[in-house]
């Protein structure tokens, strides 16, 4: 995947003169978002719409997805924003003003993409098959080989928190009391929007995440409405991420000054 870096770092539009910038980085898991971090996600809706139309997927018939915006300074001090999804974009399209996955893809001679196609035959194995020892086997490797997989990804998903410390998935969930982590981890918003600042020397300022596209239909997740970082995937990860800093100090104290 050769996007442009340059282009996730998005400047803003609006005139931030009048702007009270926050004293102190907002808590990802309370509810309150900052102005400054709502007005980058104004204009982030505003590029998702136009990026989407040439997608081959409508968020407002099909499946919705979450979205998050991270406000930064740059070294200059001048102020501007990342954005990205959570997961991957449907289809696996790419765009180069969206902050990409932290995993890289290619690693190992593309493992995991060899690995998850291995998985899809041995499925299609196990439709085709008439013999029930055949299948209760076939079954039986492909959840191994789905574990080793998994086990192989998040032992080489490189997480920096704000002090340049790397830890992959497997040792920053071992230190929670969440155990083992969860399908996905780190592929939410939040981590990869604070993973690209702190790689390119920019200081998180204010984070939102909203959801775009059709609501679900216990209407937990309404159309661009904004909710707090999930606690089962990115806890861990965001305390780790943020854990012993005065950044993180003052998140959790929720002191916003928007």
């Amino acid at each position: 995947m050769n996007l442009n870096m340059d282009n996730c770092i998005l400047n803003f539009i609006t005139d931030l003169s009048k702007i009270k910038v926050p004293v102190s980085f907002n808590n990802p898991f309370a509810i309150d978002v900052p102005g400054i971090a709502s007005i980058a996600a104004k204009e982030f809706q505003k590029i998702i719409a136009s990026e989407s139309q040439g997608w081959e997927h409508d968020f407002h018939t099909k499946k919705g997805k979450m979205f998050g915006v991270l406000v930064v300074q740059r070294e200059d001090n001048s102020y501007a924003y990342l954005g990205t999804a959570s997961g991957k974009l449907p289809d696996n399209v790419t765009c180069d003003k969206f902050v990409p996955s932290i995993f890289d893809d290619s690693l190992d001679d593309f493992f995991i993409n060899k690995g998850m196609s291995e998985l899809t035959e041995i499925g299609n194995e196990i439709k085709k098959s008439t013999n029930q020892t055949e299948i209760t086997l076939l079954t039986e490797e492909r959840k191994q080989k789905s574990f080793a997989i998994q086990e192989w990804l998040f032992e080489n998903y490189s997480i920096v928190n704000l002090l340049g410390v790397k830890k992959n998935v497997l040792q920053i969930f071992k230190n929670s009391s969440h155990g083992y982590p969860p399908s996905a981890a780190g592929e939410c918003a939040a981590p990869k929007l604070l993973q690209y600042a702190f790689e390119h020397q920019l200081k998180p300022i204010a984070l939102a995440e909203f959801w775009w596209g059709k609501p679900l239909k216990n209407k937990e997740r309404e159309h661009m409405s904004f909710y707090p970082a999930c606690k089962n995937k990115c806890r861990p990860i965001l305390e780790y991420m943020l854990n012993d800093t005065e950044l993180f100090n003052q998140a959790n104290k929720g002191n916003v000054d928007d």
